[in-house]
């Protein structure tokens, strides 16, 4: 891979030579403009304002527009005679855990090279260094004509960096949640619950751009004189959801389906909030708890049932017992009076 920057990483006294390289690539396809009366390309000239004439790049500088729309020439130089310590450098301030990044400031990513045989001691030493501290480097660094922000942390053999926006250019999210208050239900946060453990987990690898891909196969057909098949859109569930909790059933059975599993039977009906009611929740700690206390509430009444029962055998036999005695005293004197005569 071709490295974009050349410097070191500054961690304390320890100077590690290293060669930046981009870790992502952009797979979007891109699109050139045209004349469509007759395809000819269509390209963007610079052309000076004042003179009103095409001029060359060697010719263009750059300034700063002040307010009232002035034009402050910078050179090159200017920025050049700027302190600026990270220019070559990407130092370390500080280590911190990871969780205490938000991920709102990141930004591009990179791998750092170990730039020359030296260097692979003290780059394999800060490696291991984070490994074991379980920690991510906070460091400053230069790139592209601006100081920037940066997080280091260990992939695989390699220690990665992400630029980061700095805590400033993240703006507060002012009037972005809802301003009326809404109130969740325990049978709404249940079915919540379920539809996330039924989409269950995805190994990223497997995920792909449909879009792109689609795209391809247009340029393929147009370039090959072939007929383009016409898809309309994937059709889904649009508009206004007037009921969440079948919205949430539905959901539910159709994730479920889709990995070829047999969904929990679920009832229709009205329950006190108006939404539909499921026969089988998902197993929440509350859930959890009252399945308990029922179980045991049917074993109970199941002991009862059978002491009741052994009750009334034991006065059965008792009651027959009764009567064979009645019985028995009856007969006796019938049978002295026939021995008497």
């Amino acid at each position: 891979m071709r490295s974009i920057w050349n410097g070191a990483i500054s961690f304390g006294l320890v100077s590690i030579p290293i060669k930046l390289v981009n870790a992502t690539e952009n797979h979007s396809i891109s699109f050139r403009q045209i004349h469509k009366e007759d395809g000819g390309r269509i390209r963007y000239r610079k052309v000076c304002e004042l003179e009103e004439r095409e001029v060359s790049s060697a010719e263009i500088g750059k300034a700063y527009e002040d307010s009232d729309g002035s034009m402050i020439p910078i050179t090159d130089e200017d920025l050049a005679s700027l302190p600026l310590p990270t220019a070559k450098t990407i130092e370390i301030v500080a280590f911190v855990p990871a969780a205490s990044i938000d991920p709102l400031q990141m930004d591009a990513s990179y791998y750092l090279s170990a730039n020359g045989v030296p260097a692979a001691k003290p780059y394999t030493l800060l490696r291991e260094a984070l490994k074991r501290s379980e920690k991510v480097a906070i460091a400053k660094y230069a790139l592209r004509g601006r100081e920037r922000l940066g997080m280091l942390r260990v992939v695989d053999d390699v220690i990665a960096m992400h630029g980061l926006l700095w805590p400033d250019e993240i703006r507060a999210p002012e009037g972005v949640a809802p301003e009326a208050p809404v109130s969740v239900r325990d049978a709404e946060l249940d079915l919540a619950d379920a539809l996330m453990d039924t989409l269950g987990s995805v190994d990223l690898k497997t995920l792909h751009d449909d879009y792109r891909e689609a795209v391809e196969e247009l340029i393929a057909a147009k370039a090959s004189g072939g007929t383009v098949v016409e898809q309309g859109p994937a059709e889904r569930g649009g508009g206004k959801v007037l009921d969440l909790m079948s919205a949430l059933e539905s959901s539910v059975r159709a994730a479920k389906e889709s990995r070829g599993e047999e969904g929990e039977e679920v009832e229709e009906g009205e329950d006190a909030g108006g939404g539909a009611r499921v026969t089988e929740l998902p197993r929440r700690k509350q859930a959890a708890r009252k399945t308990a206390a029922k179980s045991t509430g049917t074993a109970k009444k199941a002991q009862a049932a059978k002491k009741t029962t052994a009750k009334k055998a034991a006065t059965a036999k008792k009651s027959a017992a009764a009567k064979k005695t009645t019985g028995a005293k009856k007969t006796a004197p019938a049978r002295n009076r026939r021995s008497s005569a």
